[in-house]
């Protein structure tokens, strides 16, 4: 089996160039399996190169893959890749989306003039999508992970503690489990303020008779999980339960319809078309779902603005919700891994409205 660095090698020439410098440390990681906070890598057809600083000199032993060699720089990364260019004229690919405008200028003041920086979108982004067997595996446990954490949560009860204990309650939890950290910053949101789809926690107490959008995750060896539970304290009333039955039922279209081969914007479409349908044109308006991996959102986006076609591997969310100013807020959220037949739920948690103290 090719190995990574050997996978971007092949796809240097449609990129039109000779040599790429990977500085996004995502990218790095992903290539090399560094995970320290400074490095960059060289990959060209005769070049695989990874430079770091003294800081980091044992851990780049121990992490990053025997292809490279591994060089423990004295000063700026930039200046010693420079050293490490092959000869004649080089056309060197750097990463567009995530180099500042400041390092680019770095880097062609320290490359020599017989080297054309030219900026490359996506490319090791494009390998990151299609997951293999081990980041599935790590993407699955941490969504047990974090699944384990929210069902400790809710047995202990939500009235009369704030949205913000419920929040580091449920980040602390992952961390005895075994998470990193959590993927993200932990959503908590109870009655009128679960309208907001990225509300963040405050020091206000659960109410009985509130709907609390709980949206968690957990970063299990680099990989990241995603998962969005609305639960009610005590009884909701008509109006949430017809809302989240709604909800719940647009989800399990969306999941009916993600598979390889799939539209993203087709399936946005039919989960937006259902809620539209029910008055609630106004009360959804973020995207179906997003790609999850080593970051929390990656590519590719279910959304009525994207037109991708979903491949067999990728790791996608898929999360409606209704939002209403001034009165509640649903969403429900799944991991899923695309197939070719459609697709296999990481998340274990039941989705039928429960009712909790």
């Amino acid at each position: 089996m090719s190995t990574r660095a050997e996978r971007l090698i092949a796809a240097l020439d449609g990129a039109g160039i000779d040599l790429m410098l990977v500085t996004n440390l995502v990218n790095v990681r992903y290539l090399t399996g560094y995970t320290g906070s400074n490095g960059l890598a060289l990959i060209g057809p005769s070049t695989r190169v990874f430079l770091t600083d003294f800081r980091y000199t044992e851990q780049v032993q121990e992490e990053v893959h025997a292809e490279f060699e591994r060089v423990t720089v004295a000063q700026n990364l930039i200046t010693d890749a420079a050293e490490y260019l092959p000869e004649g004229t080089l056309r060197v690919g750097f990463e567009s989306e995530s180099t500042t405008v400041a390092a680019l200028d770095r880097t062609r003041e320290l490359f020599p003039e017989r080297v054309q920086l030219i900026g490359v979108k996506g490319l090791v982004e494009d390998m990151r999508l299609v997951k293999d067997e081990q980041e599935v595996e790590r993407i699955t446990a941490a969504t047990e992970i974090a699944d384990a954490a929210l069902e400790a949560l809710l047995e202990g009860g939500l009235a009369g503690r704030t949205e913000r204990d419920l929040a580091l309650s449920l980040e602390h939890d992952m961390r005895l489990r075994g998470a990193e950290s959590p993927s993200f910053d932990s959503i908590v949101a109870a009655g009128s303020h679960g309208a907001l789809p990225h509300a963040t926690p405050r020091d206000v107490k659960i109410e009985p008779g509130q709907m609390v959008v709980i949206d968690w995750g957990a970063r299990y060896r680099g990989y990241c999980s995603d998962c969005t539970r609305t639960v009610a304290v005590g009884e909701p009333g008509p109006e949430a339960r017809e809302a989240y039955e709604l909800v719940l039922g647009a989800q399990q279209v969306g999941l009916d319809e993600v598979r390889a081969g799939g539209n993203t914007k087709a399936i946005d479409k039919a989960v937006r078309d259902i809620i539209y349908g029910a008055g609630h044109e106004g009360h959804y308006g973020h995207g179906l779902g997003h790609g999850v991996g080593l970051e929390i959102h990656e590519a590719p986006t279910l959304s009525f603005r994207t037109e991708d076609t979903l491949r067999a591997g990728t790791v996608v969310t898929v999360e409606p919700g209704v939002y209403l100013p001034g009165r509640f807020g649903i969403r429900i959220e799944d991991l899923v891994v695309v197939t070719e037949a459609g697709n296999r739920i990481l998340t274990q948690i039941p989705k039928g409205l429960r009712t909790v103290d």
